[in-house]
């Protein structure tokens, strides 16, 4: 009776460690748990923060390799300038060589042409020799007294000045348009001058008339002029008036020379003024182009 009593109370005992056990148990899952949150939350951190730092670099990557892109084409675009420059100051030092050398040969017309002048000055005066017309020793012009050719202020030829016309205008025409000089001559001039007497302009029509009327006797074929050379002198013929514009100074007076400012004067003018033209445009285009590559080289 009292053995059965005893295991009676000590049933109790064995669920308590159970109990105790199984509280263990739920502790240590527990436990397990919180250790798996916190490493799990703990690699969560690091995962995002190892993201963070992967976009970061990507980033940083793309913004180098998009101002390495940038760098490139700059390079390409000034190494594309580099060499159009070279081509450019090769072409215009080319084209410096070629109008050199387009100079060099207008200055050997210029001497040419200088020689020329000299040349028909000396035939002129070599033709006029025995005769009372006289060259001018600079500039190969022939002067005739109005007084000679008109009467007074009249423009029509006197018979005895056609006689003296017909003796000169084929000595002095003929030199100008041989074959040795025509060439060289661009403009034949026969220019009309009167003294001071009277207003300019009834001095301008009276010197213009004079000029022309000299020049339409040279023109006519039966003045000693052949068709050919009469052909030849009306493509360079330039008929002018000066009025008094163009007086004749006495010598160390300073007084108008009345008598000698009246004339007509033949003379000729040569492709010098031309040729002078030429090489000027070539020496403002040598300089613009030296200058350019100039610049461009800079």
């Amino acid at each position: 009776m009292r053995n059965k009593r005893k295991e009676i109370f000590e049933e109790p005992g064995y669920w308590q460690s159970y109990s105790d056990m199984m509280a263990a148990l739920l502790l240590i899952f527990i436990l397990l748990i919180a250790i798996t949150l916190f490493v799990y939350k703990q690699k969560r951190t690091d995962l995002e923060a190892a993201q963070l730092q992967l976009d970061t670099t990507r980033q940083e990557l793309e913004a180098s390799e998009l101002e390495l892109l940038n760098s490139m084409k700059e390079l390409e675009e000034a190494y594309a300038k580099a060499t159009m420059t070279e081509d450019e100051l090769a072409a215009a030092y080319q084209r410096i060589d070629e109008a050199q050398a387009e100079l060099d040969s207008t200055r050997s017309e210029l001497r040419d042409i200088v020689g020329i002048r000299t040349d028909i000055i000396g035939e002129l005066q070599k033709r006029f020799d025995n005769s009372s017309m006289k060259v001018d020793a600079q500039t190969g012009t022939i002067t005739f007294s109005s007084d000679v050719l008109f009467r007074y202020n009249s423009a029509r030829l006197t018979p005895e000045s056609k006689a003296t016309l017909q003796e000169i205008i084929p000595m002095y025409l003929g030199v100008l348009l041989q074959d040795t000089f025509r060439p060289y001559i661009s403009e034949i001039i026969i220019e009309g001058h009167t003294d001071t007497d009277g207003d300019y302009q009834s001095n301008m029509v009276l010197s213009t008339n004079r000029a022309d009327s000299v020049a339409q006797f040279c023109l006519d074929a039966e003045n000693g002029l052949t068709e050919e050379q009469i052909g030849q002198l009306q493509e360079m013929l330039t008929v002018n008036g000066r009025s008094y514009s163009v007086p004749i100074y006495e010598a160390g007076t300073g007084e108008v020379n009345m008598a000698a400012s009246r004339r007509v004067e033949i003379k000729f003018r040569l492709k010098e003024e031309e040729m002078i033209e030429k090489i000027t445009e070539i020496l403002e285009q040598d300089g613009e182009e030296a200058q350019s590559g100039q610049e461009a080289s800079e």
